[in-house]
């Protein structure tokens, strides 16, 4: 069973930073797109970074040149670095793999960022 776990939220306030890290454990033969998203409450969850298989990467707009996405150094691990958090960051975020041809999604880590 394949299983994925964020960790790595908390409580911070504006302009600090933040490392998200999910991990993938269980039967895993490769990991394709990996992909952030968070839902703030009352809103729909919403992209945040994705990083294809290739290497490449794209962020939404709102989150350009703050936060970046990366495969971690440990096997089945990915990071999403967030600087310069802003209060609109806070949200539930939400780790999201292609495992092997089925997409897997994590519980999801609060992020609250205080003014």
């Amino acid at each position: 069973q394949v299983q994925l776990v964020e960790s790595g939220g908390g409580l911070v306030q504006a302009g600090e930073s933040l490392r998200l890290t999910c991990a993938a454990s269980g039967t895993i033969f490769s990991i394709n797109n990996v992909a952030w998203y968070r839902q703030a409450p009352g809103k729909k969850r919403e992209l945040v970074a994705v990083l294809i298989s290739g290497g490449s990467t794209n962020s939404a707009d709102s989150v350009k040149g703050r936060f970046a996405i990366s495969r971690g150094i440990a096997k089945n691990t990915m990071h999403l670095q967030m600087n310069s958090l802003k209060p609109e960051d806070t949200a539930v975020y939400y780790c999201n793999a292609d495992i092997d041809g089925s997409y897997y999604w994590g519980q999801g880590t609060q992020v609250t960022v205080s003014s």
